[in-house]
C-alpha cells in the first residue's frame, strides 16, 4: 500500500516514514501543501497523512481541495491543535481522523491500519491472480495455500504487479511505486528484485506467472495467458 505524507518538519517526516517502510509500506513525502497537493492527484494512494500548519497552502485548504477531487481516500490529519473547535472543523472539511502532536508511531501505525481497513471496505483486500493471493491487510502471500515469506520490497514490488494485471510496467514506473520519487539509483535495482521474486513466485511452479517484455519492462498473467 502506498502512503502520502505532507509534513515540514523534516525530522518527523523522516521518523514517520522510517516506522511505515519498517511495516512494509511504501511512503512518499511532501514538505509543502502545494507540493502535497499536486501529489495527492497525480498517484492513487491508499492513504494521505496531513499536517495543517503547511507553508504555501495550509493542511485546510489542502484537504478541502483533495475533498473535492476525492470522497473516498482516507486522511489522517496530524495536529497540534487539540481544542474541540478545532476537532469539529477538521471533521467538517472531511478529515477521517486526527493526532494530536506529539504522538507515539505505534498510535499512528494503528490508526493508519484502521482507516486503511475502512478504505478497503467497499473493494476486496485480497488481490487473487490463479493460484497466487496477496492479502494487502496482513501481508501475506500464499501461492496454492502455502505461505511465501517475502521481503518489503518484494511484497511491494509483487502489489504492484497484481494491482496491474497483464499490463507491461515500465522499470522507472516500478522504481516510482515501489520505491520513491526521490530514489535516484539505476534501474537494475529492478531487475534484481524481480529475480528474487521469481525464485520465490514462479520457480517452485510449472506456469510462470512474471514475464519479461523485452525493451519495455514486466507483467504478471495467470494461468489462461499464453
Amino acid at each position: 500500500m502506498r502512503i502520502l505524507l505532507i509534513e515540514d518538519e523534516l525530522k518527523l517526516g523522516a521518523f514517520v516514514t522510517r516506522g511505515f517502510i519498517a511495516e512494509s509500506y511504501a511512503v512518499d513525502v511532501a514538505s509543502d501543501g502545494e507540493e502535497g497537493y499536486a501529489l495527492s492527484q497525480v498517484y492513487p494512494y491508499d492513504l494521505i497523512l496531513l499536517d495543517l500548519m503547511l507553508p504555501k497552502i495550509d493542511g485546510y485548504e489542502v484537504l478541502r481541495r483533495i475533498r473535492q477531487k476525492n470522497k473516498a481516500v482516507p486522511v489522517l490529519v496530524l495536529t497540534a491543535r487539540d481544542a474541540v473547535e478545532d476537532k469539529v472543523r477538521l471533521f467538517e472539511a472531511g478529515a477521517d481522523d486526527y493526532l494530536t502532536k506529539p504522538f507515539a508511531f505505534a498510535e499512528l501505525l494503528v490508526r493508519s491500519k484502521a482507516l486503511l481497513r475502512r478504505g478497503t471496505a467497499t473493494r476486496s483486500s485480497v488481490l487473487k491472480l490463479g493460484d497466487l493471493e496477496l492479502d494487502r491487510l496482513t501481508q501475506t502471500v500464499k501461492h496454492t495455500g502455502k505461505r511465501i515469506d517475502l521481503t518489503t520490497k518484494e511484497y511491494a514490488l509483487l502489489e504492484y504487479l497484481m494491482l496491474n494485471p497483464g499490463r507491461v510496467l515500465s522499470r522507472n514506473m516500478i522504481i516510482e511505486h515501489v520505491w520513491d520519487q526521490s530514489f535516484d539509483g539505476l534501474t537494475n535495482i529492478v531487475d534484481v528484485y524481480v529475480r528474487h521474486l521469481r525464485i520465490k513466485v514462479d520457480d517452485p511452479h510449472d506456469h510462470k506467472m512474471i514475464r519479461t517484455v523485452r525493451g519495455a519492462g514486466y507483467m504478471i498473467v495467470g494461468k489462461d495467458a499464453i
